[in-house]
């Protein structure tokens, strides 16, 4: 049973309740920072904070140029400013901007690793390591053309390439390489279950599955339309279709879809809470919160 927006949920029976909350003008990437859901508005040139548990909008952080993607270290929010070629770091406890930092040409994705933010520069076909206590550019590393999604599992960055059709992994620690391996159609997200690395190839509208510890191809499978953003909840993964307005739910061991939810409004980016799924909704100016219930 499939549930859309704005839909009531007549009973507890349902398997899904969604919630719709405003979110600044154009939603785009997401972070978590343990209580609150920071939507970047890619149209706004701000980043908006939501309280987790009601979606109530606790703040709104102008940040100037284009901002586009979002992580948290631990204690801050890093969002990377495409046109600008920065990355802003901004204290989650208080909202405090404590930096801008240079990185490289059109910033995409960015991920921390705990220690360091690593950022994927799309034009200079680098990704940038900064340190996360100062913002210190520590390293350039070179990849494929086109870098835009990357993971970290918990030795190794990987970053999909978009227009080389590739996936590179190197060492976190010290940048050495360890293998670039091919997939799909100019390959945009990334993510790591704790054994995988999956792949979503937007223009190939299909999903790889590797094998982390040396980069097999273990599944390929058809999605949607075009995938774009995955989120992990522990079980199961989940994963954006923007032109098709949907959200799905896949088996971990294989890919096999277990649900989708329709009728969301270019769903741009997805995570997960700990207890909800969170997409931004790009041109709806929303973020929908999805809570299963059991039946």
């Amino acid at each position: 049973m499939y549930f859309s927006i704005g839909t009531l949920i007549p009973s507890a029976a349902a398997d899904n309740i969604i919630e719709n909350f405003p979110a600044g003008n154009g939603p785009l990437g997401m972070a978590y920072d343990g209580a609150n859901i920071w939507a970047v508005d890619y149209d706004g040139a701000s980043v908006t904070k939501l309280r987790a548990s009601d979606g109530v909008v606790l703040d709104t952080i102008p940040l100037g140029g284009i901002p586009y993607w979002a992580t948290f270290d631990g204690e801050n929010i890093w969002v990377t400013v495409q046109l600008d070629n920065v990355v802003t770091k901004i204290r989650a406890s208080d909202d405090t901007v404590l930096g801008t930092f240079p990185v490289g040409t059109i910033p995409e994705r960015l991920v921390s690793d705990g220690a360091n933010i690593w950022v994927a520069n799309y034009t200079d076909n680098t990704v940038t390591k900064l340190r996360a206590s100062d913002g210190a550019r520590l390293q350039d590393i070179s990849v494929g053309q086109g870098p835009w999604g990357i993971a970290f599992d918990g030795t190794n960055i990987w970053v999909t390439n978009s227009t080389s059709n590739t996936v590179t992994k190197f060492r976190a620690s010290d940048g050495a390489p360890r293998g670039t391996f091919n997939v799909g159609a100019f390959p945009i997200g990334v993510v790591f279950d704790g054994a995988k690395i999956w792949v979503a190839n937007s223009s190939g509208h299909s999903v790889d599955i590797l094998r982390a510890v040396d980069g097999s191809l273990l599944t390929h499978f058809r999605t949607d339309g075009e995938p774009s953003c995955f989120a992990f909840d522990g079980a199961q993964m989940w994963l954006t279709h923007d032109t098709k307005n949907t959200v799905t739910k896949h088996r971990l061991r294989d890919g096999v879809l277990l649900q989708r939810v329709q009728d969301l409004d270019y769903p741009a980016s997805v995570l997960f809470d700990g207890t909800s799924i969170w997409v931004a909704n790009l041109t709806g100016d929303t973020v929908s919160k999805i809570t299963h219930t059991e039946q």
